[in-house]
């Protein structure tokens, strides 16, 4: 048999590098609405002054690819030539057993100045952190990129392999913030308020809204299924077989060794049927019939694939139980029930009330602080949905999500696991709640509760923590 030879991998690379022979001819991404995280990655990856390689980390189909052809044009708009712009997608076939250095040696001779190199799925080539380690200490005229879906998987190596020369930047699922925008209805359904301390979001018709928040729900996570109106009638051909069975069926063997395909997968749509609800090894290994040990173990692997979010639980004195008994499971983007199941209803109270929690849990991955929420359980039933911890391990802002207006004729019983935890803790600054409609705000034991739909909260999340990306800490506080 015949080896692939340099001459088809070098065609490979051209073909997929157009602006090395049509440098004046638009990039078709750049033409495509740009994600709100655009200007942050931007100036990470191109700061040349910074000897650090970027890594962008997120799931399938959010937009990844997009966003570093996007960087190519804007690379070009500032002035760094066309040639000396490299981009290799590592999961092509044809690039099997390439090294990273190996690439270099495809760039056009007449390449000058500043060169940027990006390589797109990176988490194909084994050992790829020590490779891109080494590019980075041995070409510092070089700035270097990658892509990875498999999001714990990379961050992981990237750490433990590239201290000091990794910078990972994360791009989650669409938020609904984006959505409305992406849709052309933010103008239409919010409106903002500027008030002495911050600023608020109100809905200008809450029905309105809600609809479109339940189509967000439905299939607003993926930048494609929004844009897109034959996706979008399709969505689940479009998420569960080329986002969900890829990376079932694909990524997670192939990066684990994964021989049990089909046990993995029941696993996952045992999770995601109950996203939002309390698990434990004991009952999901008695719902799925796989062994606790083995359901530890893939549930790593499909938070490293950005598939789930995994909640630890606290007491009420926001302590951590010493052997983790429960815990709560999210689908990391609420859209995927859907196209495992069947679209949900605004009237499906209980299935959207989850999914609720998914989409606003979903909002809150980009922030510093997500690694620092958990949900509290004690007994006699007390449960709170969210408590941020700060340094010290105190409560320092704690709040309920609901579906429901029921707030309205029973404020004591729904706030009352909240009264509880804000009489044992001086160090919570404020409590939220959301509702379906109600936009109000009162006093709980001292402290202010912010009662707003879900809807508006789940925008105004989405919004002030992508119009704060960087360095600084990001608390999941609707108002700050």
């Amino acid at each position: 048999m015949q080896a692939i030879s340099e001459q088809d991998i070098k065609a490979r690379i051209e073909r997929d590098n157009p602006w090395w022979n049509k440098p004046d001819d638009l990039i078709l991404e750049a033409t495509y609405q740009r994600r709100v995280y655009f200007a942050s990655f931007k100036t990470l990856a191109l700061d040349f002054d910074v000897r650090r390689a970027t890594i962008l980390l997120g799931p399938r189909r959010v937009g990844k690819t997009v966003i570093i052809k996007q960087l190519v044009h804007e690379a070009i708009q500032q002035g760094i030539h066309p040639k000396s712009i490299l981009y290799a997608s590592i999961d092509a076939p044809i690039y099997s057993g390439i090294s990273l250095e190996r690439f270099l040696d495809f760039m056009p001779k007449d390449s000058n100045g500043k060169r940027v190199v990006l390589f797109d799925e990176i988490q194909y080539l084994p050992n790829w952190e020590v490779h891109m380690k080494d590019l980075v200490d041995n070409h510092s005229d070089i700035k270097f990129i990658a892509t990875g879906s498999a999001a714990a998987a990379l961050r992981l190596k990237s750490r433990e392999s590239g201290a000091g020369r990794f910078s990972e930047f994360m791009l989650p699922p669409l938020t609904f913030y984006e959505f409305l925008m992406f849709t052309g209805k933010d103008d239409d359904l919010i409106e903002r308020t500027d008030e002495k301390r911050h600023v608020r979001y109100r809905a200008k018709n809450i029905d309105l809204l809600n609809e479109s928040f339940i189509d967000y729900l439905n299939f607003g996570g993926y930048p494609e299924a929004v844009l897109n109106e034959t996706i979008r009638r399709n969505a689940e051909q479009f998420i569960r077989s080329d986002i969900i069975d890829k990376v079932l069926l694909k990524d997670l063997p192939s990066l684990y060794g994964i021989n049990e395909i089909q046990e993995l997968n029941r696993l996952f749509t045992v999770l995601a049927y109950n996203t939002g609800n309390e698990a434990s090894l004991e009952n999901i290994s008695q719902e799925s019939g796989i062994t606790k040990p083995t359901i530890k173990k893939y549930i790593e692997y499909l938070e490293s694939a950005f598939l789930i979010i995994k909640l630890s639980t606290v007491d009420d004195n926001c302590r951590t139980m010493k052997r983790e008994r429960n815990f709560k499971v999210y689908l990391s983007n609420p859209s995927m029930r859907a196209a495992l199941f069947a679209p949900v209803k605004a009237v499906e109270t209980d299935k959207v009330g989850h999914l609720v929690e998914s989409a606003i849990l979903s909002q809150w991955q980009h922030a510093n602080s997500f690694r620092q929420i958990r949900y509290a359980r004690w007994r006699n039933e007390g449960e709170v949905d969210v408590v941020l911890l700060e340094e010290n391990q105190k409560p320092g802002f704690i709040g309920e999500i609901k579906w429901s207006d029921r707030l309205k004729k029973h404020f004591a019983d729904e706030t009352r696991s909240m009264q509880t935890m804000l009489r044992r803790h001086s160090s919570i600054r404020q409590a939220f709640v959301t509702t379906r409609t109600i936009d109000d705000r009162r006093e709980l034991e001292g402290r202010e509760l912010l009662i707003m739909p879900s809807a508006v909260y789940c925008y105004t999340v989405g919004r002030n923590i992508t119009s704060r990306l960087g360095p600084s800490q990001v608390i999941p506080n609707a108002n700050e």
